[in-house]
């Protein structure tokens, strides 16, 4: 009986009418999330500028965010295969639309940082519900692909858009607007999902272990905490027993996982190669990427005096070229190979960064624009087939689960490449000379430089911005030669790990 059913459900489901729409609804909760990432690099000189927060306060502010979903992802994705992962991706977008006005009116650095972090609750809840609901509307590996492609196009345009509407709104109105661009995409996300959208959840899930919840959460923000203490002030006794806790509390959730009859993870999808060589992927390419993509709005505006809108415009390669290839990442793979593809592009985006190791004050944007266009395609396709592989490693019960995993991955790189390589850019940058009598907040930030200067005589202050910005700009060099070669070890790892993996045909 259950094998002559099963056919005629698999071609229910991959004939399912509205999945296309409903998919656009998954996409806008992807947007959501992008814009909200890429406009905080935009508004970070005017928050600097506003709030005066410290070098360290200034990193916690870029930071915290991921730290937080990081530590959430598991859980919250656990979480929605037991209550309904529409339930909790309608839910979770209206707290982050809520959430959004806290930031957009903070008016402390310690305000500013705990906005970021409840943001960071909320935003937990969409990614894995998005890439789950997905998993659960397309049967079909090819339009599962291709569903997926749209998805990570989706989130590559959101890096385009909110540059660009973030730049138009810094020019006409204060910082905070550029938060509060969350709330019609929210809104319309809402209302349209609650028609469209299928509920799905694990028939079976069992109980919510919320003692698993609180040693994830200890475990990842321990371990990234310490991460980003060591880089910054070196090995000091609290950083060490930050570290230690958040090692013993994984070690303890991992342990717990593997006894218990329903856990948050099942720690078993690990032991597909292809599964674990995907999600190590992920998190090696966004910790070399980030910690440069955290900074380059900054060189453009505080180096080469551009305007934010200018700026929006001039990272827009980027998001063109992984739009472009994330459309058609799974043909690709499925022509070619997917150890190809996903080396091929990690690669591809190495060599780009270490092309950025040229760069100086007045480096032409040619040179800037042809390489962010590389490191668009090269993330494209690998990030795309990437998140195929993983949503077809899984029996699509635990597609919240894994689909949380691959959304840590990527969290906990971009938490781990800001603290590291952001703390990179930060030392370099704090031992530039100069002049007698300069307020210590030049040696903070360059932002801190550029209001310093304000109150200084003509000539002190053009020498003391030079040597700032030259500092800067040393820094970021560096940065780009460390995000490269990871980069480039992390394609020849691909290569091997994902050496036999093919992307599924037939449903």
């Amino acid at each position: 009986m259950t094998s002559t059913l099963q056919p005629a459900t698999t071609t229910e489901a991959v004939k399912r009418p509205g999945r296309w729409l409903a998919l656009s609804v998954l996409v806008l909760a992807v947007l959501l999330v992008a814009v909200d990432a890429t406009v905080l690099g935009l508004a970070t000189p005017y928050i600097s500028e506003d709030l005066k927060p410290s070098g360290t306060q200034l990193l916690w502010i870029g930071d915290v965010y991921s730290f937080v979903i990081a530590g959430l992802l598991v859980s919250m994705g656990s979480l929605g295969d037991r209550i309904g992962r529409k339930r909790i991706l309608l839910g979770g977008a209206t707290a982050f639309g809520a959430i959004s006005v806290l930031n957009a009116y903070a008016t402390t650095p310690e305000l500013m940082i705990l906005a970021r972090a409840l943001l960071g609750v909320a935003g937990a809840t969409l990614m894995p519900a998005t890439l789950a609901l997905i998993r659960n509307l397309f049967h079909d590996p090819r339009e599962r692909s291709l569903a997926v492609g749209i998805w990570g196009a989706t989130a590559s345009a959101g890096t385009a858009v909110g540059p660009i509407a973030g730049g138009f709104l810094l020019e006409h109105f204060w910082w905070g607007s550029v938060f509060l661009i969350n709330l019609p995409v929210m809104a319309v996300l809402v209302v349209v999902g609650i028609r469209t959208l299928p509920e799905s959840r694990n028939p079976n899930p069992g109980p919510w272990d919320l003692t698993g919840v609180v040693l994830s959460l200890v475990g990842v923000i321990g371990i990234v905490y310490a991460v980003k203490e060591a880089a910054t002030h070196g090995f000091g006794w609290p950083t060490l027993a930050a570290g230690a806790l958040g090692a013993a509390a994984l070690y303890w959730f991992i342990r717990r996982q593997l006894t218990l009859p329903t856990p948050l993870l099942d720690m078993r999808l690990f032991r597909d190669r292809g599964f674990s060589a995907a999600v190590l992927a992920d998190l090696l390419t966004i910790l070399g990427l980030s910690g440069l993509v955290f900074f380059l709005s900054q060189y453009l505006q505080l180096v080469q005096g551009r305007s934010p809108f200018e700026a929006g415009l001039a990272e827009l390669p980027a998001a063109v070229g992984a739009v472009a290839a994330g459309l058609i990442a799974g043909r690709a793979a499925r022509r070619f190979s997917v150890r190809a593809v996903v080396a091929g592009g990690l690669a591809a985006v190495g060599l780009a960064l270490a092309a950025l190791t040229t760069l100086d004050q007045s480096t032409g944007y040619p040179v800037l624009g042809a390489a962010l266009l590389v490191v668009g395609i090269g993330a494209g396709f690998s990030f795309t087939v990437t998140a195929d592989v993983i949503l077809s490693s899984v029996p699509k019960d635990q597609a919240g689960a894994a689909s949380a995993v691959s959304e840590t991955a990527y969290e906990l790189g971009a938490a781990l490449g800001i603290a590291i390589l952001g703390s990179i850019v930060t030392g370099v940058y704090r031992g530039f000379a100069t002049p007698p009598g300069t307020p210590e907040g030049a040696h903070e930030s360059l932002g801190g430089a550029l209001e310093a200067a304000a109150g200084m005589p003509t000539d002190t202050a053009q020498a003391m911005l030079t040597s700032a910005r030259e500092a800067f700009v040393d820094g970021l060099a560096i940065a780009a030669g460390a995000g490269a070669a990871v980069l480039l070890a992390t394609a020849v790892a691909a290569w091997f790990m994902l050496r036999g993996q093919r992307l599924d045909t037939a449903p």
